[in-house]
């Protein structure tokens, strides 16, 4: 439970406003609740004839009160007004009167539970709103290489089924936790007030049967989090199966991911089966355990009232309301112990989530970063080095890149090309050396203005299930029609969005799969023309293009790097031939520089790559 009142500082304080009134009308429905039975007691009376016995008017002595409560006057002088009342008005108007007493108890005790359970449902729904945003928050703002060392399934496990398992068994059991004690502590101390001696039995009974029953509990938050897990293991294989899925086909391994996924499915259905059946134990043991209280109170409750010594302490009739409130006491008992099952299941799901939102981002944002406001002089590599593990990928880079300069990457594969293009926008940060741009090393800036002048094109365009215009306009804050349409054409795609089935605001489907590859690229060109930002990061963005849709692309690259400072990735040396400056990458060392024409003179890694190309 210590957890759980973590999770609830944690998420709680927001709506505190609702917490306070469910605290409020729980303490209300409680209150009347118990008044509701306690009317029983003249009722029974009443009705065994009871009232004809003589009572006299007896003092109240207050004097050491509240250590001792004046019980015996209370109830005698009670049967002395009621005694009264019955030869007053007669025993059938009485039972009449207490009955509607006792409705006008019980509406207000549903009324007030109602307002609890409304007030509690508003928590419940906000706060589960509030995991999902901060959960979600938080992966945005991790690192990308957070993401190379996570499985996406498991992540989408996290943010779907631990979620859904945080809303079904932690916030669920909020009503159990925010209403039951309270209907507990007013029936405990209205029995208190009946017999002290039977009250204190029942609590020397209570624990007991509470510690059998926690010895299940325990066992099944470690249960859950095998669960989940696996289920994040599952959702991985349908999200690698679906992304995979023209692979698996052509290569007849049908039958081999379904093995797999079958082998998973199998281990959860284990997994869940004993966690099912240990969570299904919670009801029948509260059960059988709350008989055996039950049984004992009856037993010890009827030695008190038959003894002589006792007899004055507790009436027959008394004895039957304690009993109504006694079982009053059972379920919201039962309901908390089953909510305890619950909350230690939904924190296997809350330390899962926690495992991500307390994951610390290897990119540091200084507190006070310098703004760039505009890109004005050069970008220079400084001394870099990078590794992913254990190995060096980027050793000793140093180059600078003036302002309206264009600047090639190439080499052969695993040479470093894209993880040094990665480094300028900060997705990774250099372990030793510095990146300065104009002058301010990039880890001292503002990482929102630093990729404000950066325009990156993947060589596997990234689009999103939206129209061609909000793929377009995904980079900037509004743009007019009229502005993404000058950006498509630009792009080279103005042409073939016209003649899609409803312009601008065609559905391109899953990642574009309603366009082919040429078309794609050219709508990742737009949306950076359209973002207009000063420097242009193109890595290998005609690569996977056949030889028409690659000179389509090649000249909206070439628009597109009009006037800007570029960093292209080349796998296609002719892409580059007017490079101002052509790096040639090996195992993570600059090999060779120069323009186009110096490096073929040289006869060097980049004449061989050259010829390897054009004469293969």
């Amino acid at each position: 439970m210590k957890d759980a009142f973590k999770l609830f500082r944690k998420y709680l304080p927001p709506y505190k406003g609702y917490v306070g009134l469910t605290i409020v009308f729980n303490i209300l429905g409680a209150i009347f609740g118990i008044f509701s039975f306690i009317a029983l007691i003249p009722l029974l009376k009443i009705l065994f004839s009871l009232d004809s016995a003589a009572y006299n008017y007896m003092e109240f002595d207050f004097s050491l009160f509240p250590l001792n409560i004046p019980r015996e006057a209370i109830m005698n002088n009670l049967y002395v007004w009621l005694s009264d009342q019955v030869e007053q008005k007669g025993a059938v108007t009485m039972l009449l009167l207490i009955g509607i007493l006792g409705i006008i108890m019980v509406f207000f005790k549903t009324t007030f539970t109602y307002l609890g359970t409304f007030s509690m449902t508003k928590i419940r729904n906000h706060v589960v709103k509030d995991i999902r945003n901060i959960l979600f928050g938080k992966i945005v703002s991790l690192p990308i290489g957070y993401f190379t060392e996570e499985k996406k399934g498991d992540i989408i496990a996290r943010t779907t089924a631990d979620v859904t398992e945080i809303e079904v068994s932690i916030m669920t059991s909020l009503d159990a936790i925010f209403k039951n004690p309270f209907i507990i502590f007013f029936t405990v101390l209205s029995m208190l007030f009946m017999s002290w001696q039977l009250t204190v039995f029942v609590f020397i009974m209570f624990p007991i049967a509470g510690a059998i029953i926690g010895v299940i509990g325990r066992s099944l938050r470690k249960q859950s989090m095998l669960g989940q897990n696996k289920m994040g293991e599952i959702l991985s294989t349908v999200e690698e199966t679906l992304g995979g899925l023209r692979i698996i086909k052509a290569f007849n391994a049908e039958k081999k991911v379904q093995k797999k996924q079958l082998i998973q499915n199998q281990e959860y259905r284990s997994i869940m089966d004993k966690l099912t059946l240990r969570r299904m134990l919670a009801s029948p043991m509260s059960e059988f355990m709350g008989t055996i209280v039950v049984m004992s109170v009856m037993w010890y409750g009827g030695r008190l009232i038959l003894s002589d010594s006792a007899k004055s302490m507790l009436e027959p009739e008394e004895f039957l309301v304690y009993l109504v409130l006694f079982y009053n006491i059972i379920n919201p008992t039962k309901a908390f112990s089953t909510a305890i099952y619950n909350i230690q299941k939904g924190l296997a799901s809350m330390d899962r989530i926690d495992k991500v939102l307390n994951t610390h981002s290897k990119i540091v944002i200084k507190d006070n970063p310098i703004q760039l406001k505009a890109f004005e002089n050069n970008i220079e590599y400084k001394n870099v080095w990078f590794k992913y593990q254990e190995d060096y990928v980027l050793s000793d880079i140093s180059f600078t890149i003036q302002k309206g300069q264009t600047i090639a990457l190439v080499g052969p594969s695993g040479s470093g090309k894209s993880t040094l293009a990665d480094l300028l926008p900060r997705f990774y940060d250099v372990v030793k050396g510095s990146i300065l741009v104009d002058g301010n090393d990039i880890r001292d800036l503002d990482t929102t203005e630093l990729r404000n002048i950066l325009g990156i094109v993947n060589q596997e365009p990234i689009l999103f299930n939206d129209t061609i215009s909000n793929n377009i306009i995904f980079g900037v804050e509004q743009a007019s029609p009229e502005e993404v349409e000058k950006a498509a054409r630009i792009a080279n795609a103005h042409d073939f969005i016209i003649e899609t089935e409803n312009g601008y605001q065609t559905n391109i489907g899953d990642r574009g799969t309603r366009l082919s590859g040429g078309q794609k690229q050219r709508i990742s060109i737009a949306r950076a023309v359209l973002k207009n930002p000063p420097v242009m990061i193109l890595d290998e963005a005609t690569s996977a293009l056949d030889t028409e849709s690659e000179r389509l692309v090649q000249e909206a690259i070439n628009n597109l790097m009009k006037e800007r400072t570029s960093i292209v990735i080349a796998h296609r040396l002719s892409t580059i031939r007017n490079a101002d400056t052509i790096y040639v990458l090996k195992q993570g060392k600059i090999i060779e520089q120069g323009n186009y024409d110096e490096l073929l003179s040289r006869k060097g890694e980049f004449k061989i790559l050259h010829d390897n190309q054009f004469y293969s």
